[in-house]
């Protein structure tokens, strides 16, 4: 494959993202009037190709986003929902904690900007934020919706749900084996012990017992 070519499907994926991004920023605008979009898009777009990332990636952010327009029905500001989506990532080191910090405060900086209402933007910040804890309050429907989406790789196919579970313990290669085993086990004891997994009514129905199946098999291996 030449360099043309192999730029031009790159680039596919890129624009599709670009349009969605530029299309829901002018409808969070409420306006026709504002900054170009797409200079914000290409900034968050580089961000989420950075070399570190190996889940999450535009690949996820695709799948979030596509995710978020499953379950829009349910939210109370779908577009809110979706910059959140754009943003919920946006800064992502695997070796820090203060990541959804640190991305609240780009999209509490950028959207203003970018000509976003302050209240959108305080709904997209908290949003951001609340993806620490992926714990929606009850009654919280944007809550609730971004987080359903950004853990419904949970609920995929097992040779998907593999390929997701080997992507994070590359971006933790940093983690020698053995600590890397019984922190994961950790993280997926918590998510079992959680009452519900997906608080939206199509998460529940549709995502729960394929996500619960695929937790509990992946603790099974970690621990041979």
């Amino acid at each position: 494959m030449d360099d043309d070519t192999d730029q031009a499907r790159r680039r596919g994926p890129e624009d599709a993202l670009r349009r969605r991004w530029r299309d829901c920023l002018v409808r969070a605008r409420h306006r026709a009037e504002g900054p170009d979009p797409l200079p914000y898009a290409d900034n968050l777009l580089a961000r989420w190709a950075e070399p570190q990332r190996k889940y999450h990636t535009m690949a996820h952010l695709t799948a979030v986003l596509d995710h978020v327009d499953t379950l829009a029905g349910h939210a109370s500001d779908a577009d809110a929902v979706r910059l959140a989506a754009w943003f919920h990532d946006a800064v992502y080191r695997p070796d820090r904690s203060e990541n959804e910090e640190r991305s609240a405060v780009l999209a509490e900086r950028a959207l203003p900007e970018a000509g976003v209402p302050a209240a959108t933007t305080a709904e997209v910040a908290r949003l951001v934020r609340l993806t620490v804890t992926h714990d929606p309050a009850g009654g919280d429907r944007d809550g609730e919706v971004l987080c359903d989406a950004d853990l419904a790789i949970l609920a995929s196919p097992p040779k998907e749900y593999a390929r997701y579970a080997a992507q994070v313990r590359e971006e933790y290669g940093f983690v020698p084996e053995d600590a890397f085993r019984e922190g994961r086990a950790a993280v997926l004891r918590q998510l079992l012990e959680l009452p519900r997994l997906f608080r939206t009514p199509h998460g529940t129905a549709e995502w729960e017992p394929g996500a619960r199946h695929n937790l509990r098999t992946e603790l099974e291996l970690l621990s041979h």
